[in-house]
């Protein structure tokens, strides 16, 4: 016997297709709708039917094994044999994460393939890979966040027994999973969500799409049904966290948000399973009440994205200013944020036109993830090119240096620690054509802002575009690649080694700089840190009672003189006392 039920409060008539026959549903109260169906066990396929109109696919479907606008599938979680019954990831304040998109990361693009480089992985140090969405979406690539069907995994990826044969194996391996899931929006084409109840409101808007009624009339059963989406991951796909996006844009003006909510619930589920459970948010807020306990009024979420230390340390290395980059001045703005998470704290930001953000004291510097790339600042520029397609290697050395030895959790994306030759441009595969039209040019006029031309930025929808985004795992053998992967190595390896790089007190961090010779000084506990930015040889004053030892350098020409060192043009060293 299966049990059927949808929430369909706006239906006066609920049918179930179900293998060659349609079944009347039944009201059970709160607008949901049930059936008990004897037979329709594992594998068979279903459909609802409102008020007699076309079959659509159930909104909270495990299993589209033909996309997201045919039949939905039945699934039995409890089937799957896991091996990782004594599992527990690493806490998050010890994470070194892997940020990965799964059509591009293997030449096979799914969860399977992953598996066979989880070997490497743990080798380079990796503690837990973070997958780009990887629910069910229209078309046959894309990113992940126009997904529609949030509880089914994409079955052009392997769909649900291929996710959890790659998350056992990754248990298996020492490593833990993080999924980036997307609540603020759903995809333009093969929702259906709307046909069923009030998910979306017209009292918010996104720059995505409608907004998720969260807060309004009938609000109740779309927070559970994303609340119940977020611990179905967690439960039975035993992810060990999430990644929420865009939380900025998941519009809440309830007594209890609903981030707020999740965190309460996730820590339940956390408690009950015995296993650490923890969310992660993108937010574009600059507010550290979303990382604040719930008992002092904050949401209580574990830790959020800092695009301040990412855009900060892009203009560092590049020198370019466009767009959101205006706002950033390099060194005196790394130095700072390297203490204080944020830049934009409370002061004016000339891009936004206001001031902005808030101050995060007494907050550890675990609360924040730093990147010198991510598949947004990568992605979102008009070619896709990478930090190494934009300066010499020299300078992603010192850039990497930087994220790997900063007092927050550290995240790398794919392909970044040998500086991959491949792009990663934004692409998309709508099966509408007029769909992939609008996407084309609106993704054509969202860069004119950047000073770039129509003709620069590729087209999504070519397959070539997605072509040109996966990884070539011949690089990694070969140099200039190969030694930008040892370097990735030694920086892990030395922040693992040395306590004082994985602590989180951003007040004991002490920082220097000199904008116009361009040297930056960091001090980390014991281990000092110096930077040679300019293009000549620079003398680095240390202060007193400097370490004066090399723990790593990216040049071997690195002279120690006193409580100063003298370094060769674009260099970075670390220092720490003999032993």
């Amino acid at each position: 016997m299966s049990v059927f039920r949808v929430w369909a409060p706006r239906s006066r008539r609920v049918e179930v297709e179900i293998d060659g026959r349609t079944v009347a549903m039944h009201e059970a109260g709160a607008g949901w709708w049930q059936a008990d169906i004897a037979q329709a066990g594992p594998g068979i396929d279903y459909a609802f039917r409102l008020d007699g109109g076309p079959p659509i696919p159930d909104p909270r479907s495990p299993w589209q094994p033909n996309g997201p606008m045919k039949p939905s599938r039945v699934l039995d979680h409890h089937a799957f044999a896991w091996s990782d019954r004594n599992w527990q990831s690493r806490p998050l304040s010890s994470a070194i994460i892997y940020e990965l998109h799964t059509g591009t990361f293997t030449p096979e693009g799914t969860f399977e393939a992953i598996i066979g480089k989880l070997d490497y992985l743990s080798d380079l140090g990796i503690t837990h890979i973070e997958l780009m969405p990887i629910n069910e979406f229209d078309g046959h690539r894309g990113w992940g966040y126009d997904g529609v069907a949030i509880f089914a995994p994409f079955h052009g990826y392997g769909g649900p027994v291929g996710l959890k044969r790659l998350v056992d194996a990754c248990h298996a391996k020492g490593i833990g999973v993080i999924l980036d899931v997307v609540y603020n929006h759903f995809g333009p084409s093969g929702c259906f969500l709307g046909q069923f109840g009030p998910y979306f409101t017209d009292r918010h808007k996104t720059p995505w799409g409608e907004a998720v009624n969260f807060d309004g009339r009938d609000s109740d059963e779309v927070r559970r049904f994303v609340i119940d989406n977020a611990l179905m991951w967690l439960r039975h796909y035993h992810m060990d966290g999430l990644r929420l996006d865009g939380i900025h844009a998941i519009l809440d003006s309830s007594a209890m948000h609903i981030l707020e909510e999740l965190a309460e619930e996730v820590q339940e589920l956390s408690t009950r399973l015995g296993r650490h459970l923890f969310l992660i948010a993108e937010s574009d807020l600059n507010d550290p009440r979303v990382v604040h306990s719930r008992e002092v009024g904050g949401y209580g979420i574990d830790a959020q994205w800092s695009d301040d230390f990412h855009h900060t340390l892009h203009v560092t290395l590049t020198g370019e200013r466009v767009g959101y980059y205006a706002d950033f001045d390099g060194l005196p703005d790394l130095a700072y944020i390297l203490q204080h998470a944020f830049l934009y704290d409370g002061r004016y930001s000339v891009f936004r036109g206001r001031r902005y953000g808030r101050p995060t004291l007494g907050l550890s510097g675990h609360r924040f993830l730093a990147y010198m790339q991510n598949h947004d600042q990568i992605g979102n520029r008009a070619r896709g090119e990478r930090i190494s397609h934009l300066v010499n290697l020299d300078r992603v050395r010192m850039g990497a240096a930087l994220v790997l030895t900063s007092p927050f959790v550290p995240m790398i994306f794919q392909g970044e620690e040998w500086a991959a030759g491949s792009p990663f441009q934004y692409f998309t595969g709508f099966e509408d054509p007029e769909l992939g039209r609008a996407v084309r040019e609106g993704r054509r006029s969202e860069f004119a802002s950047f000073g770039w031309k129509p003709e620069d930025v590729p087209d999504p929808q070519s397959p070539d575009t997605f072509a040109r985004s996966k990884l070539d795992w011949g690089e990694p053998g070969r140099e200039p690649h190969a030694s930008m992967l040892r370097w990735y190595r030694d920086l892990i390896g030395l922040r693992r080694r040395c306590g004082e790089l994985s602590n989180g007190n951003m007040t004991a961090t002490q920082t220097r700089c000199d904008e116009r010779a361009g040297w930056l000084a960091v001090r980390r506990g014991h281990v000092a840190l110096a930077f040679n930015f300019s293009t000549h040889p620079l003398t680095v004053p240390l202060g007193p009672g400097s370490a004066t030892h090399v723990l790593l350098s990216s040049k071997p020409d690195v002279r120690l003189d006193g409580d100063s060192v003298h370094l060769p043009p674009e260099t970075v060293v670390m220092l720490g006392p003999p032993g």
